[in-house]
Protein backbone atom coordinates (compact mmCIF):
# COMPACT_ATOMS: atom_id res chain seq x y z
CA UNK A 1 0.00 0.00 0.00
CA UNK A 2 1.31 3.24 -1.08
CA UNK A 3 1.18 5.95 2.10
CA UNK A 4 1.56 9.87 1.27
CA UNK A 5 4.47 9.57 3.49
CA UNK A 6 6.78 8.18 0.77
CA UNK A 7 5.41 10.09 -2.40
CA UNK A 8 7.63 12.37 -3.70
CA UNK A 9 7.25 14.79 -6.87
CA UNK A 10 9.25 14.67 -9.76
CA UNK A 11 11.62 18.18 -10.23
CA UNK A 12 9.05 19.43 -12.62
CA UNK A 13 6.36 18.75 -10.58
CA UNK A 14 8.38 20.27 -7.11
CA UNK A 15 8.91 23.32 -8.94
CA UNK A 16 5.24 24.00 -10.71
CA UNK A 17 3.87 23.27 -6.56
CA UNK A 18 6.50 25.76 -5.51
CA UNK A 19 5.44 28.43 -8.01
CA UNK A 20 1.97 27.88 -7.69
CA UNK A 21 1.07 29.77 -4.21
CA UNK A 22 2.95 32.71 -5.62
CA UNK A 23 0.84 32.77 -9.03
CA UNK A 24 -1.90 32.33 -6.56
CA UNK A 25 -1.37 35.54 -4.83
CA UNK A 26 -0.65 37.65 -7.35
CA UNK A 27 -3.79 36.55 -9.22
CA UNK A 28 -5.78 37.48 -5.99
CA UNK A 29 -3.62 41.12 -5.72
CA UNK A 30 -4.98 41.22 -9.29
CA UNK A 31 -8.48 41.01 -8.85
CA UNK A 32 -9.12 42.73 -5.60
CA UNK A 33 -7.01 45.65 -7.46
CA UNK A 34 -8.80 45.82 -9.96
CA UNK A 35 -12.16 45.42 -8.43
CA UNK A 36 -10.96 48.93 -6.09
CA UNK A 37 -9.88 50.74 -9.01
CA UNK A 38 -12.84 50.52 -10.33
CA UNK A 39 -14.61 52.32 -8.14
CA UNK A 40 -12.28 54.83 -7.49
CA UNK A 41 -9.43 54.86 -10.12
CA UNK A 42 -7.55 57.10 -7.25
CA UNK A 43 -7.24 54.03 -5.38
CA UNK A 44 -4.12 54.35 -3.36
CA UNK A 45 -4.23 50.93 -1.23
CA UNK A 46 -3.66 48.35 -3.72
CA UNK A 47 -2.38 50.10 -6.71
CA UNK A 48 -2.26 48.57 -10.13
CA UNK A 49 1.44 47.29 -11.17
CA UNK A 50 2.37 50.01 -13.69
CA UNK A 51 2.37 51.86 -10.87
CA UNK A 52 4.63 49.66 -8.94
CA UNK A 53 7.06 50.10 -12.17
CA UNK A 54 6.75 53.63 -11.71
CA UNK A 55 7.78 53.88 -8.33
CA UNK A 56 10.71 51.48 -9.16
CA UNK A 57 11.79 53.17 -11.95
CA UNK A 58 11.53 56.80 -10.05
CA UNK A 59 13.35 55.57 -6.97
CA UNK A 60 16.12 53.64 -8.31
CA UNK A 61 16.97 54.65 -11.27
CA UNK A 62 16.43 58.80 -11.43
CA UNK A 63 17.94 61.13 -9.30
CA UNK A 64 16.34 62.16 -6.15
CA UNK A 65 15.34 66.01 -6.62
CA UNK A 66 16.82 67.34 -3.37
CA UNK A 67 20.01 65.31 -2.90
CA UNK A 68 20.51 63.56 -6.40
CA UNK A 69 21.07 59.95 -4.96
CA UNK A 70 19.00 57.07 -6.18
CA UNK A 71 17.33 56.53 -3.17
CA UNK A 72 16.51 52.94 -3.56
CA UNK A 73 20.60 51.93 -4.12
CA UNK A 74 21.09 54.43 -1.37
CA UNK A 75 18.85 52.60 1.55
CA UNK A 76 19.56 49.12 0.61
CA UNK A 77 23.13 50.04 0.92
CA UNK A 78 22.69 51.45 4.18
CA UNK A 79 20.79 49.02 5.53
CA UNK A 80 23.08 45.68 4.25
CA UNK A 81 25.98 47.92 5.80
CA UNK A 82 24.26 47.81 8.96
CA UNK A 83 22.97 44.51 8.77
CA UNK A 84 26.32 43.48 7.70
CA UNK A 85 27.79 44.69 10.62
CA UNK A 86 25.56 43.77 13.10
CA UNK A 87 25.59 39.74 11.79
CA UNK A 88 29.39 39.93 11.94
CA UNK A 89 29.48 40.69 15.48
CA UNK A 90 26.99 38.62 16.35
CA UNK A 91 28.19 35.77 14.52
CA UNK A 92 31.82 36.19 16.21
CA UNK A 93 29.91 36.50 19.94
CA UNK A 94 28.08 33.25 19.05
CA UNK A 95 31.04 31.36 18.09
CA UNK A 96 33.63 32.54 20.55
CA UNK A 97 30.96 33.01 23.66
CA UNK A 98 28.97 29.66 22.86
CA UNK A 99 31.63 27.39 22.26
CA UNK A 100 33.06 28.91 25.56
CA UNK A 101 30.15 27.79 26.92
CA UNK A 102 29.52 24.84 25.93
CA UNK A 103 32.84 23.44 26.48
CA UNK A 104 34.17 25.11 29.78
CA UNK A 105 32.39 24.37 33.18
CA UNK A 106 33.88 27.14 34.62
CA UNK A 107 32.69 29.29 31.97
CA UNK A 108 29.33 28.03 32.02
CA UNK A 109 29.06 27.99 35.39
CA UNK A 110 29.77 31.48 35.57
CA UNK A 111 27.67 33.68 32.79
CA UNK A 112 25.58 30.84 31.43
CA UNK A 113 22.84 31.86 32.94
CA UNK A 114 23.85 35.67 32.77
CA UNK A 115 23.15 34.87 28.80
CA UNK A 116 19.98 32.95 29.17
CA UNK A 117 18.36 35.69 31.15
CA UNK A 118 19.51 38.34 28.72
CA UNK A 119 18.05 35.98 25.78
CA UNK A 120 14.41 36.62 27.51
CA UNK A 121 14.90 41.00 27.55
CA UNK A 122 12.71 42.11 24.82
CA UNK A 123 15.70 44.08 22.21
CA UNK A 124 12.85 46.58 21.06
CA UNK A 125 12.12 47.26 24.98
CA UNK A 126 15.79 48.65 25.38
CA UNK A 127 15.70 50.53 22.03
CA UNK A 128 14.70 54.21 24.03
CA UNK A 129 17.74 52.76 26.72
CA UNK A 130 19.82 52.55 23.42
CA UNK A 131 19.23 56.11 21.93
CA UNK A 132 19.94 57.28 25.33
CA UNK A 133 23.07 55.60 25.69
CA UNK A 134 24.67 55.97 21.81
CA UNK A 135 22.94 58.72 20.74
CA UNK A 136 20.42 58.90 17.67
CA UNK A 137 23.92 57.71 14.87
CA UNK A 138 24.36 53.82 13.65
CA UNK A 139 26.13 52.38 16.89
CA UNK A 140 22.48 52.21 18.67
CA UNK A 141 21.09 50.33 15.68
CA UNK A 142 23.67 48.14 15.43
CA UNK A 143 24.00 47.29 18.96
CA UNK A 144 19.66 46.75 18.92
CA UNK A 145 20.67 43.82 16.25
CA UNK A 146 23.67 42.53 18.37
CA UNK A 147 20.98 42.12 21.54
CA UNK A 148 18.27 40.38 19.96
CA UNK A 149 20.20 38.17 17.98
CA UNK A 150 23.64 37.39 19.80
CA UNK A 151 22.17 35.57 23.05
CA UNK A 152 20.34 33.49 20.63
CA UNK A 153 23.70 32.22 18.76
CA UNK A 154 25.46 31.61 21.55
CA UNK A 155 23.10 29.86 23.45
CA UNK A 156 22.82 27.61 20.44
CA UNK A 157 25.97 27.42 19.83
CA UNK A 158 26.36 26.48 23.36
CA UNK A 159 23.49 23.58 23.41
CA UNK A 160 25.66 22.40 20.20
CA UNK A 161 28.75 22.08 21.72
CA UNK A 162 27.19 20.28 24.39
CA UNK A 163 25.89 17.24 21.85
CA UNK A 164 29.06 16.58 20.44
CA UNK A 165 30.12 13.14 21.24
CA UNK A 166 32.08 13.13 24.44
CA UNK A 167 34.26 10.60 22.27
CA UNK A 168 35.75 13.14 20.62
CA UNK A 169 37.06 15.09 23.39
CA UNK A 170 38.24 11.88 24.90
CA UNK A 171 39.92 10.30 21.88
CA UNK A 172 41.54 14.30 21.32
CA UNK A 173 42.88 14.30 24.92
CA UNK A 174 44.04 10.35 25.27
CA UNK A 175 46.18 11.80 22.06
CA UNK A 176 47.83 14.42 24.21
CA UNK A 177 45.81 17.52 22.78
CA UNK A 178 45.58 20.32 25.09
CA UNK A 179 42.12 22.63 25.65
CA UNK A 180 43.27 25.08 22.69
CA UNK A 181 43.73 22.45 20.18
CA UNK A 182 40.69 20.49 21.34
CA UNK A 183 38.76 23.93 20.68
CA UNK A 184 40.64 24.87 17.48
CA UNK A 185 40.90 21.52 15.65
CA UNK A 186 37.73 19.23 16.71
CA UNK A 187 34.96 22.09 18.45
CA UNK A 188 35.76 24.86 15.45
CA UNK A 189 35.49 22.63 12.61
CA UNK A 190 32.27 20.68 13.79
CA UNK A 191 30.47 23.42 14.84
CA UNK A 192 30.88 26.00 11.81
CA UNK A 193 28.05 24.61 9.74
CA UNK A 194 25.84 24.61 12.60
CA UNK A 195 26.82 28.30 13.51
CA UNK A 196 25.53 29.31 9.55
CA UNK A 197 22.36 27.04 10.02
CA UNK A 198 21.84 29.32 13.06
CA UNK A 199 22.58 32.94 11.56
CA UNK A 200 20.42 31.79 8.76
CA UNK A 201 17.31 31.35 10.74
CA UNK A 202 17.95 34.54 13.18
CA UNK A 203 17.86 36.52 9.36
CA UNK A 204 14.36 37.30 9.85
CA UNK A 205 14.74 38.54 13.88
CA UNK A 206 17.67 40.27 12.51
CA UNK A 207 15.71 42.68 9.35
CA UNK A 208 12.93 42.96 11.92
CA UNK A 209 15.34 44.76 14.07
CA UNK A 210 17.27 46.90 11.49
CA UNK A 211 14.02 48.19 9.76
CA UNK A 212 11.97 48.94 13.13
CA UNK A 213 15.38 50.68 14.29
CA UNK A 214 15.62 52.97 10.48
CA UNK A 215 11.99 53.65 11.31
CA UNK A 216 12.34 55.44 14.89
CA UNK A 217 15.85 57.13 13.42
CA UNK A 218 17.18 57.31 10.47
CA UNK A 219 17.63 59.12 7.46
CA UNK A 220 18.31 56.69 4.92
CA UNK A 221 17.50 53.01 5.10
CA UNK A 222 15.01 50.94 3.71
CA UNK A 223 12.87 50.31 6.80
CA UNK A 224 13.17 54.77 7.10
CA UNK A 225 12.31 54.96 3.48
CA UNK A 226 8.93 52.67 4.49
CA UNK A 227 8.02 54.67 7.45
CA UNK A 228 8.55 58.20 5.78
CA UNK A 229 6.23 57.23 2.72
CA UNK A 230 3.24 55.68 4.87
CA UNK A 231 2.15 59.01 5.63
CA UNK A 232 1.31 59.55 1.96
CA UNK A 233 -0.66 56.12 1.85
CA UNK A 234 2.44 55.58 -0.83
CA UNK A 235 1.72 51.68 -1.30
CA UNK A 236 3.17 52.12 -4.80
CA UNK A 237 6.71 52.70 -2.93
CA UNK A 238 6.16 50.52 0.29
CA UNK A 239 4.97 47.19 -1.50
CA UNK A 240 8.08 46.72 -4.05
CA UNK A 241 10.42 48.05 -0.54
CA UNK A 242 8.87 45.09 1.00
CA UNK A 243 9.44 42.71 -2.04
CA UNK A 244 12.47 43.63 -2.43
CA UNK A 245 13.90 43.07 1.33
CA UNK A 246 12.13 40.36 1.24
CA UNK A 247 14.17 39.03 -1.83
CA UNK A 248 17.43 40.67 -0.37
CA UNK A 249 16.51 38.23 2.90
CA UNK A 250 15.95 34.95 0.11
CA UNK A 251 19.59 35.52 -1.37
CA UNK A 252 21.07 36.12 1.73
CA UNK A 253 19.59 32.78 2.70
CA UNK A 254 20.14 30.78 -0.15
CA UNK A 255 23.99 32.38 -0.07
CA UNK A 256 25.17 31.29 3.29
CA UNK A 257 22.85 27.56 2.42
CA UNK A 258 25.39 27.23 -0.19
CA UNK A 259 28.56 28.51 1.30
CA UNK A 260 27.50 25.59 4.25
CA UNK A 261 26.99 23.03 1.45
CA UNK A 262 30.08 23.64 -0.43
CA UNK A 263 32.44 24.39 2.14
CA UNK A 264 30.95 21.62 4.86
CA UNK A 265 30.09 18.76 1.99
CA UNK A 266 30.74 16.12 4.92
CA UNK A 267 27.54 17.24 7.02
CA UNK A 268 24.68 17.20 4.05
CA UNK A 269 26.28 13.86 3.30
CA UNK A 270 26.04 12.78 6.97
CA UNK A 271 22.23 13.84 6.85
CA UNK A 272 21.43 12.37 3.66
Amino acid sequence: MRRAINLKPERGTATLLALLPFALLILIYLVASAERLADNPDDKILPAFVDFGSAIVRLGFQPDTRSGDYLLWTDTFASLRRLGIALGISTLLGLVVGVGIGLLPYLRAGIGALVAVFSMVPPMAVLPILFIMFGLDEVSKIVLIVIGVAPFLIRDIAARVEEMPNELLIKAQTLGASTWQIVTRVTVPQILPRLIDSVRLQLGPAWLFLIAAEAIASTEGLGYRIFLVRRYLAMDVILPYVAWITLLAFLMDWGLRKLNSKAFPWMYRRAG
